[in-house]
């Protein structure tokens, strides 16, 4: 893999609207310690119901319609605990203590993937270089999906907007027996390896978690209910499809819409804006005045301020995007917020004509 240089940011100067913004959020929201205590309930909530979920399908699974109907909702409460609880226990914002919210990432292993290589790929290459090519993991491309302006253009690429559109629920199996392998194993174009060496004993419990997950959901209901193992398998794979549904509703509305900009660093690495003001220029957020889109994708639909303040309880950030609002009106920074329907409409069109080979982005040198 070529050596590339790792993209900095200018210092703020002294009338630097985020250290102005961190000082109001920190003096007028982060002082309520009950909205901290509202994600620590809906943290064990949601852990419950998945859980809860998983029972009814043992009880009531020989009943077909509630078989699939409970690995239906079984699906959506993983991707809720996930896109949550989890993602805050990752960024260290559920529980006061450090180690607790540790051990609360291993409801990924649960899930079947590793909380390790997750936490290293979110927050080490993600949150600092988010939009950056080779550096943000979250839109790190394969042949399948040309999303990045300067990546090359294959001729599948002009159907992506109708295949991803049929690839998109199987998100989360492609996550399963795909995508880890390939952060795992792969040595083409690894983003993960390139700055770090993934410890040994992560790759017994990729593994263990693999099998210990289908297992669970799958081996332990085969034994326990008297539906045929197809049916068992068939509903398994309604969880997934439903699942991924819903998460990826979430994944592609924060950062890849039509107007998404997807700066270059020069040779040096040097950009010139500020850490603040790249995350202002690459986020955005969508249906954030919607209570129930709030409840079910935390720290998403306010995702400005989780870019901003990703060490903060999701449960904050309702208070914390008016002032954000404020401060990109005052210093002339960009703030956007979709309704989620327009939000993944606009991403199938930055498919479509990235797709078609057209340049729509101004992203040079920064």
């Amino acid at each position: 893999m070529e050596t590339l240089v790792k993209p900095t940011y200018k210092k703020p100067g002294p009338d630097d609207f985020f250290k102005k913004l961190q000082k109001e959020v920190q003096e007028r929201v982060l002082g309520d310690k009950r909205i901290q205590r509202r994600n620590v309930v809906k943290t064990y909530f949601l852990l419950f119901l998945y859980l809860g979920f998983y029972t009814c399908i043992l009880l009531f699974g020989n009943y077909t319609p509630l078989l699939f109907l409970f690995y239906i909702l079984l699906g959506f409460s993983m991707i809720m605990l996930f896109i949550n609880a989890f993602h805050d226990a990752a960024h260290g914002a559920v529980f006061k203590k450090r180690k607790h919210n540790q051990r609360f990432m291993y409801v990924l292993e649960f899930f079947g993937s590793n909380s390790w290589l997750w936490g290293k790929r979110h927050n080490v290459l993600h949150h600092p270089y988010p939009n950056i090519q080779h550096w943000d993991t979250d839109i790190k491309q394969s042949d399948l999906v040309r999303i990045f302006p300067d990546s090359e253009h294959l001729n599948q690429h002009r159907y992506q907007h109708i295949y991803m559109f049929l690839l998109y629920p199987l998100y989360t199996l492609n996550w399963l027996f795909i995508r880890d392998f390939k952060d795992f194993f792969g040595t083409k174009d690894n983003y993960v390896k390139r700055v770090m060496k993934i410890p040994r004993i992560e790759y017994y419990k990729l593994f263990a978690a693999k099998i210990f997950n289908l297992f669970y959901l799958v081996g332990i209901p085969i034994l326990v209910l008297s539906q045929p193992w197809y049916m068992i398998v068939f509903g398994w794979l309604c969880m997934h499809i439903f699942g991924s549904l819903l998460g990826v509703i979430a994944l592609i509305s924060t950062h890849v819409d039509e107007t998404a900009i997807f700066p270059l660093p020069p040779a040096d690495g040097k950009m010139d804006v500020t850490w603040a003001e790249h995350q202002m220029m690459v986020t955005k957020d969508f249906s954030a005045d919607s209570p129930l889109a709030n409840f079910l994708f935390g720290g998403f639909t306010h995702h400005v301020a989780h870019h901003l303040f990703p060490h903060v309880a999701h449960t904050y950030y309702p208070y914390i995007t008016p002032i954000i609002k404020r401060y990109a009106a005052e210093y002339n920074l960009p703030y956007t917020c979709y309704p989620a329907i327009k939000a993944v409409r606009s991403h199938f069109v930055l498919l479509k004509k990235q797709g078609a080979g057209e340049n729509l982005f101004q992203h040079g040198e920064l």
